[in-house]
């Protein structure tokens, strides 16, 4: 008892089952709606109020733009704040009533009836809205897991548990938006489509709780090189099936493959893992622990992947002759059966966001004598290594994630579609998030902190504070 008593003193805190669901109830919120604008805003947009796909490209990259901009006033806002509900929790709870709303507002019914004009300017003032107030939320979130505990193997489990949550959240998502639509309009359900979708996600309830033991086992980095190796090989056999065979007649092959990309593709949420270990690389060389500038850069550079996955597959696909407006939608397009469905997601996420907020516990937060300022967050971009291998990842393995998303719905009807919209349909979803995948792993090699390495550091820190 008193062995654990003194760890935790040194700031390496032992988290219950009910603080680690509790923070993971958050991740689960908050994917309900960021999975519903990363899967399935571009499909409303351009097959349900008919907009442009090269405009609404041009609007997903403008929002990520301007997020560039708007995260890290965010993060430098936190970090130089202690409020009394908590450095970070306090956001979930001044930020998420909010968000709640911008985000049922976004797929309005009305403006279905609206002139074009007026439709481009919705989309334009709702989908920027929402996006600045999901940072409000979303980078203190991010600040709470590296506040809860100095302890790696600990960080190891809350991450998992987090992305067990986030990944409920996609699957209920990425499942649930169709199968919610057609409940609405009491239309059969397309299963194979509803589990093509989703079935990618299965992987993170069998891998995420098993990481503590797959670490041990394969090593950090093997661990990475793993998961990327099974992934690349679904995308191939996605693509030898879509190309040289038939999907329906091989729905079980494609299932198997779907889920091996999903593998691939869970490198993405395991790097939030890595965020903790470079805050910790920037507190052992400046003394302070920018938790929300650090998750701040991390989140501009995951929204990048995603905005630039929103801005080149409507543009490309449109070049090559797949208009997504034009074509045949792979959904329903009944304005008040989006708006049911995301304002459901809605509201279950602001109940989880309150669950977090109660059931998460700040150990370990700092708030510096001198404000941070934006030369100070250029200067830790530049002086941390780790941070930019880091950010580079989430950038390449988000944009692997997204570039295939809005078009998945299209792959199981592949047969429908001439052959060079096949053609589109299987470069987004199979080559390209390949390619990606290598780039990944050339990325992860040049990754230099291991375990030993930061143990060493959070030691000296506690050290440091000890004696000062």
């Amino acid at each position: 008892m008193e062995t654990t008593q003194k760890s935790e003193a040194k700031g390496f805190y032992k988290l219950s089952w009910l603080q680690r669901i509790g923070f993971g109830s958050g991740d689960l919120a908050q994917n309900l709606i960021f999975q519903t604008v990363a899967t399935y805003l571009m499909l409303y947009l351009t097959t349900v109020l008919k907009i442009n796909p090269a405009f609404v490209g041009g609007l997903i990259l403008t929002v990520r733009l301007i997020d560039c901009f708007w995260s890290p006033v965010v993060g430098k806002y936190i970090d130089n704040r202690n409020p009394r509900l908590g450095k970070y929790r306090t956001y979930l709870l001044y930020g998420g009533i909010p968000l709640t709303i911008a985000a049922c507002l976004l797929m309005l019914p009305q403006a279905a009836e609206w002139s074009m004009s007026a439709k481009m300017v919705y989309a334009t003032v709702s989908y920027t809205v929402l996006s600045m107030i999901y940072s409000v939320v979303n980078i203190p979130y991010g600040s709470i897991m590296a506040s809860m505990t100095r302890d790696n193997d600990e960080v190891l489990i809350l991450t998992s548990t987090r992305m067990v949550c986030a990944n409920i959240g996609q699957i209920v998502v990425q499942a649930g938006f169709p199968i919610g639509l057609a409940m609405f309009l009491s239309q059969a359900i397309n299963w194979d489509q509803a589990i093509f979708m989703a079935i990618g996600t299965i992987p993170a309830f069998i891998i995420l709780p098993s990481l503590p033991v797959l670490k041990k086992l394969l090593g950090k980095k093997g661990l990475y090189y793993t998961l990327l190796s099974i992934g690349f090989v679904g995308f191939a056999i996605l693509f030898f099936v879509g190309k040289f065979g038939d999907v329906q007649e091989s729905a079980m092959i494609v299932k198997i493959a779907k889920i091996m990309t999903g593998v691939g593709l869970l490198v993405g949420s395991l790097m939030w893992a890595l965020v903790p270990e470079v805050i910790t690389d920037s507190e052992y060389r400046t003394g302070n622990r920018p938790a929300a500038t650090v998750n701040a850069l991390a989140g501009v550079a995951f929204k990048a992947g995603f905005s630039i996955a929103g801005w080149v597959t409507p543009l490309v696909m449109g070049l090559i002759g797949f208009d997504l407006a034009s074509e045949e939608s792979a959904l329903p397009t009944d304005p008040m059966a989006w708006f049911t469905v995301i304002c459901v997601f809605a509201i279950v996420g602001f109940i989880l966001l309150t669950l977090c907020f109660l059931g998460s516990k700040e150990n370990i937060t700092t708030t510096p004598e001198k404000p941070v300022s934006f030369g100070d967050m250029f200067k830790e971009f530049k002086a941390n290594k780790c941070l930019q291998l880091v950010l580079g990842v989430f950038v390449v393995v988000f944009l692997a994630s997204f570039i295939s998303a809005p078009v998945n719905a299209y792959y199981t009807e592949l047969a429908k579609y001439s052959d060079t919209v096949q053609n589109a349909i299987l470069w987004f979803t199979t080559i390209i998030p390949a390619l990606l995948l290598i780039i990944v792993a050339l990325l992860i090699k040049k990754y230099p902190l291991t375990d030993e390495k930061l143990d060493q550091m959070n030691l000296e820190i506690e050290a440091r504070h000890k004696n000062a």
